[in-house]
Order: structure tokens, then C-alpha cells, then sequence
């Protein structure tokens, strides 16, 4: 039985680049696919944000001479292709799903409206959340905290190719110590890069909890869900 019944899933555009050094991995698409859908499975509602940074990141475009503005639209943008991606690998395994996009893009998604999201995972389809949040100078991860508070999410799951929040980069650093769990204050404290302030002001505001764990072990979304101790809680 799962622990929770509703979660906002983050992952980054990187992620989908598996073994390649751009764009997307049809084999990790469709392995993220397999997972997601083992996750409606328990029963759970799902909402999904994807980053972009796998085909174009706004402030990268910044050094190298782009407006901020036009490059964060970009960047949104590449959110879009990369929801339509998992939207097309999860109908393609049987898993019914709705992208949302934050401005009109239509006919290839439908704008976001709380009410929409609502009914879309009331009929048990997994709601993609798609272009952030349609403005410039936010993140992923503050769309992530948004459109998880706006779902009324139990918990924000922030799929990392990590298994946790550490207290320096575990692949940098062989000493580095794995948290079970952490206040919203200490983590604070410490400047632990879990997500941007911002979102993360959000979360803690809304007493929305996160949990930071490793996507890319098979089963481990399940396990979460499940309620087993994988990965790091903030709350």
C-alpha cells in the first residue's frame, strides 16, 4: 500500500540524456516511463515536472551573450519537448496522461488550470507540467514547489542520479555523510544544495515535505511511495 497518495515527481532534463551528451535516451525515457507507471500502479496520482537543461538552459545562454529573457523562454520551451516526450512513452506502455503547458501552446498541450490538473488525476491520469512556470527568472524546481502546492501534493519527490541529500558532493568528496532526514531549517543552515531558494522557501512555507532520492535505481520511485526509508527527507 503506498504512504502517499498524491506527489509532485521533479526531474531534471539531464537525466534524459542516460548515456548520450544531448537531447534524450529513448532507452532512459522509456525506463522513467516504466517506473512512473509502476507508481500509478499502487494507486498514486503523479504529477510531473522535467527540466530542459538536456537541450537548452537559459542562464547558459546568458554567457554567451543571450537575453535572459529569451533564453528562459528557451529554456521553457525545451520543458515542453521533453513533457511531450514522456507523455508519448508512458500512452505508448498504457499509462493515461495529460500534458499541461504553462502558456498557450495549443494543440500541443493544454494551459494549466488548478480545476483541469484536479479532474485529470481524479480519472487517474498523470498531469505533466510543462514550460515552468511561464516567466522568466524561475526555476524548474520553483515550478515544482508550485505546481505541487497547487495539486495539494503530499510530497514533492526530487528524482536525482544521487540516492539522498549528502553533507558535501558524494562524488567529489569520500567522506561526505547521507542525511536520513532534515528540517527545512537545517538544511537551510548548512546551504545544502537541494533546490533554489526560492522553491524551497516555497515548500517550506506551504509545509510542503521533499524527498531527494535516486531515480535511476530500478524500483526506487515504488519504494518511496511505499513508504520504505530510501533516500532523504526534508520537512
Amino acid at each position: 500500500m503506498a504512504e502517499y497518495k498524491r506527489v509532485l515527481l521533479k526531474l531534471s532534463g539531464e537525466a534524459l540524456m542516460g548515456g548520450k551528451s544531448y537531447g534524450i535516451d529513448e532507452q532512459r525515457l522509456m525506463e522513467y516511463a516504466r517506473e512512473i507507471g509502476a507508481a500509478t500502479r499502487l494507486g498514486v496520482s503523479i504529477g510531473i515536472v522535467f527540466g530542459g537543461g538536456n537541450i537548452f538552459r537559459g542562464l547558459n545562454g546568458v554567457d554567451k551573450g543571450f537575453d535572459r529573457v529569451r533564453g528562459d523562454y528557451m529554456g521553457m520551451l525545451a520543458t515542453v519537448i521533453n513533457g511531450l516526450a514522456i507523455q508519448s512513452a508512458l500512452q505508448s506502455i498504457g499509462v493515461p496522461s495529460r500534458l499541461f503547458t504553462a502558456f498557450c501552446m495549443q494543440p500541443v498541450g493544454e494551459v494549466f488550470s488548478r480545476d483541469r490538473v484536479l479532474e485529470s488525476l481524479h480519472h487517474g491520469e498523470v498531469a505533466i507540467f510543462s514550460g515552468g512556470t511561464g516567466n522568466p527568472y524561475f526555476t524548474t524546481d520553483t515550478a515544482s514547489a508550485l505546481r505541487a502546492v497547487e495539486m495539494d501534493a503530499d510530497v514533492l519527490l526530487k528524482g536525482t542520479r544521487v540516492d539522498g541529500v549528502y553533507s558535501a558532493d558524494p562524488e567529489k568528496d569520500p567522506s561526505a555523510v547521507k542525511y536520513a532526514s532534515l528540517s527545512f531549517d537545517r538544511a537551510y543552515e548548512e546551504n545544502l544544495k537541494i533546490m533554489d531558494l526560492t522553491a524551497f522557501t516555497l515548500c517550506r512555507e506551504n509545509q510542503m515535505p521533499i524527498i531527494v532520492f535516486d531515480m535511476n535505481k530500478p524500483g526506487e520511485l515504488v519504494r518511496v511511495l511505499s513508504g520504505e526509508p530510501v533516500g532523504t527527507i526534508i520537512r
